[in-house]
């Protein structure tokens, strides 16, 4: 948008989603030893870009802003990374009446969701004649055994079901602020998210994967040192 325009090229946004600072795989690779710790220094890596390199992070504000706050205060991480997250991530609600999305989007969203619905609908459906099936060979068995059997098949149907419906979807208005602001600023979207990673290639929105984040404000950083 023209108000961002007349700054300098250099500089670089991005905007967050929770699981930018709490993915596990982020943990992982950078050898972080819990949730509190991994939030911790990535703000400060998030901290030092900003000193160093005018690299400014965006959080949706309330909605992903309130969904990292409820982990901070879920695991007990400390005023410290409250502390943090307040001064490093610069909050901010996405103008959702005026961002501009391409009608396109909408119809390729549509029928994206309802090839997922259809999936979740066949996903039923075989449980269901997968339970009729079972039920008859459990006749003259005891409650608890029939709960067990039956258990197992909807145990079953709930991760094909997540599977097949979830994966690749927005399903929150975090999910959707986090969209509608990058493409507000103008920005780079950090996450772990399918969804918003789907969608925000679909709207032409650089993405960055939350476990590279780290890594790549490090080889910055190191860049300048050089």
């Amino acid at each position: 948008m023209q108000k961002y325009r007349g700054e300098s090229e250099l500089k670089q946004r991005f905007v967050v989603d929770t699981t930018a600072l709490t993915d596990v795989e982020i943990r992982k690779l950078e050898g972080y030893e819990s949730l509190c710790s991994s939030m911790s220094q990535i703000l400060d890596l998030i901290a030092e870009a900003r000193l160093k390199l005018e690299i400014s992070c965006y959080v949706p504000y309330p909605t992903v802003y309130t969904e990292i706050m409820d982990f901070v205060k879920r695991y007990e991480c400390g005023n410290e990374v409250a502390v943090k997250i307040d001064t490093w991530l610069v909050k901010k609600t996405p103008n959702r009446y005026e961002v501009t999305v391409p009608a396109a989007i909408f119809f390729d969203y549509i029928d994206y969701m309802r090839e997922k619905i259809n999936k979740g609908r066949r996903v039923a459906e075989e449980a269901m004649w997968e339970v009729s099936v079972v039920t008859q060979k459990l006749k003259g068995k005891n409650k608890l055994e029939i709960q067990e059997d039956v258990g197992k098949i909807i145990g079953k149907f709930r991760e094909k079901y997540r599977a097949s419906l979830r994966h690749g979807i927005l399903d929150s208005a975090p999910d959707i602020d986090v969209l509608l602001l990058a493409k507000e600023l103008e920005a780079g979207v950090v996450s772990s998210d399918l969804g918003i990673k789907k969608w925000a290639e679909k709207m032409g929105l650089r993405y960055v994967e939350a476990s590279k984040f780290p890594r790549m404000i490090k080889e910055y950083l190191k860049k300048l040192g050089e």
